[in-house]
């Protein structure tokens, strides 16, 4: 700058000056998102139903609410099912993946707690809850008989009332000889069927046709268990829990296996060795009684009130076979005391003939 000339920067007034401490500077870098505060985009384009869910999840997560009480003041973060109406793609949202998404999934260890003390439970039923009511719940194992063991035969019965309190359990020794024991499936050797304990079919048939005659029979594709006992059942009165829909709508229209069915339902772990009848035919019995109320106001008021007649006839018929029984008893009982009448009366005749 030449010697003598003047500076043409601008001088600030003494009201800039003033002016200058009360303006915050300028944030020249902003901020980056944090991981937490994702939310979604209206324009997201995702075709993946469940995706768009677990993201939604991961938005709600982030959100902490702080609770505070007289004592303490804690930080918890809550776990609700959001309202589908309130999503912009829940239209495209099933409750069902929304409550599969959002629900509480327990650990092995807590399932193993769960059904261990449901289990206990079951054994320590007593008194009135131990007898013979208007459920029971059956299931059957099977050997397999023949060319390797390809056709199956009856080999286990076991039947639980509505407490789960056994009211029948028997090893049954096939009709055929035992080629193909399946123990790791069944749980069955040959040590079960050669036991002096194991009935005969017939016997085993008997038996559980008596248990189950006229009422509610529970079971997990119940027909190939009164297959393998050769034995019919009326259908109003069969409660099959591979057939029933809101249980079939789980395994997406298809059969449902037991083991995935008490896992999704009940939230317990079942089957993880070789099968168990009495504990299939348990597990089946609560499966019915965690939808109990809805699937019997699913048959309507007319099967409704034919199921009533059936089992007042059932009772009836039951109650004159009893009648019979006992009339037969008293007849024979007075049979046998006219004979002993009649053979003192000739004795004493003949001694009367001798004095």
């Amino acid at each position: 700058m030449a010697k003598g000339k003047k500076s043409t920067k601008p001088v600030a007034s003494s009201n800039w000056k003033k002016l200058l401490p009360t303006i915050a500077p300028a944030d020249s870098k902003k901020k980056r998102k944090a991981a937490d505060d994702f939310e979604i985009s209206p324009n997201f384009k995702c075709w993946d139903k469940r995706q768009r869910i677990e993201k939604m999840k991961a938005s709600h997560n982030a959100k902490k609410t702080v609770t505070t009480t007289t004592t303490t003041t804690t930080t918890t973060t809550k776990e609700t099912i959001p309202d589908k109406d309130e999503l912009w793609f829940g239209e495209d949202v099933d409750e069902d993946d929304l409550k599969n998404v959002y629900a509480h999934k327990e650990t092995p260890q807590e399932q193993k707690l769960k059904k261990k003390s449901l289990v206990a439970k079951m054994n320590a039923v007593t008194g009135d809850q131990a007898r013979l009511g208007k459920y029971v719940a059956i299931d059957c194992e099977m050997v397999g008989v023949g060319p390797e063991g390809t056709d199956s035969a009856l080999a286990r019965v076991s039947l639980v009332n509505f407490h789960g309190a056994v009211l029948l359990d028997i090893y049954v020794k096939p009709q055929e000889k035992v080629t193909d024991y399946r123990t790791h499936v069944s749980g069955i050797e040959a040590k079960h069927l050669e036991s002096e304990e194991a009935l005969s079919f017939k016997d085993a048939q008997f038996k559980a046709e008596a248990i189950i005659r006229g009422r509610i029979l529970v079971g997990h594709a119940v027909y190939n268990d009164l297959q393998a006992l050769m034995i019919s059942h009326p259908a109003l009165l069969i409660r099959d829990t591979s057939r029933y829909k809101p249980f079939r709508k789980l395994a997406k229209g298809r059969t449902p296996g037991l083991k995935m069915l008490v896992n999704e339902v009940l939230g317990i772990s079942i089957q993880s060795g070789s099968h168990s009848s009495v504990e299939d035919a348990r597990f089946t019995m609560q499966l019915y009684k965690s939808v109990k109320l809805e699937w019997e106001k699913s048959f309507g008021a007319k099967s409704g009130l034919i199921l009533k007649k059936f089992s007042a006839k059932e009772e009836q018929n039951s109650s004159k076979k009893k009648v019979s029984i006992k009339e037969v008893a008293e007849d024979s009982e007075s049979n046998s005391q006219s004979d002993s009448n009649s053979d003192s009366d000739s004795e004493d005749d003949a001694s009367d003939d001798e004095e």
